[in-house]
């Protein structure tokens, strides 16, 4: 059993990362081919840096995901924090229900709805362009909320309810108890779904498709234009950087896990000792 097992698992890994290994060994192809393996060469990689329009794409999505990171952040921290305190329980699960309705709801409803409600404001109020920059990362910092609730909720829900408590008996006040003592023990979990958001901001498409408008471009509808021309180890290359980027930030995140679990388990030795 413990045999099959294991080849299974090889298999199933096998198959999820095959994909991936082919793309990266591609991107350092010295030929066009996208079958035949000529020689290793970086060439890609500085046609790449080359290519104005790519790297303009790049930025623009940079400066997204940091702006809905940044605003998602504050305000599903903010969220979480506002329906840990609700003391109606069938109101505190309506709230999380609706709260998970984004992250449940299929990404082109969610796009198709979003740009309907831009651009039915916009004519009402008579904007000369219903999509821009602003109506997209509204649209990001929509599907970014939930999961950033959805990470610091749980960690609320550990902390110790005594501990705002005894800080505002010695003085503290409401908001500096929050920022002295609920921040840090919730830090982790902010963290995480910061990371979350940038993550899912940085290679959305859908949404970002029936939500930019005219002069914007982000990377992923960049990547979508170029797939209708002739694809070429460019696109491999850049894929490759996204891949790397993507994983360093998955293994910020499980550093932060390990990190977290650690001081819960030499906290529960130290109680266990006293």
């Amino acid at each position: 059993m413990k045999i099959g097992s294991k080849i299974y698992t090889t298999i199933v890994f096998a198959f999820l990362f095959a994909p991936i290994v082919v793309m990266l060994i591609y991107s350092f192809n010295d030929s066009k081919s996208l079958s035949v393996f000529s020689g290793f060469s970086m060439r890609w990689y500085k046609e790449l840096l080359n290519d104005r329009n790519t790297l303009e794409s790049v930025k623009n999505t940079l400066i997204l995901a940091f702006s809905a990171t940044a605003i998602s952040t504050v305000m599903g921290t903010a969220a979480a924090v506002g329906i840990e305190k609700l003391r109606g329980k069938w109101y505190c699960r309506t709230l999380k229900t609706v709260t998970d309705i984004p992250m449940t709801n299929p990404d082109i409803i969610t796009g198709i709805s979003l740009m309907l409600m831009f651009v039915f404001v916009g004519r009402l109020v008579g904007a000369r362009t219903s999509l821009s920059f602003w109506t997209m990362l509204i649209a990001h910092v929509t599907f970014c909320l939930p999961y950033v609730i959805l990470q610091v909720l749980p960690k609320l829900q550990q902390m110790d309810k005594a501990l705002p408590e005894a800080a505002m008996d010695l003085g503290c006040t409401p908001l500096r108890a929050f920022f002295k003592v609920e921040l840090p023990e919730i830090l982790p979990g902010i963290i995480t779904g910061a990371i979350m958001a940038f993550t899912m901001s940085l290679d959305d498409f859908v949404i970002s498709y029936f939500t930019t408008g005219n002069g914007f471009e982000t990377l992923p509808i960049r990547i979508y234009g170029m797939t209708k021309k002739t694809v070429t180890p460019k696109m491999y290359a850049l894929a490759t950087l996204i891949f790397f980027t993507t994983m360093s930030l998955l293994i910020v995140r499980n550093l932060v896990d390990n990190d977290q679990r650690r001081e819960k388990k030499e906290k529960k030795d130290i109680y266990a000792i006293k």
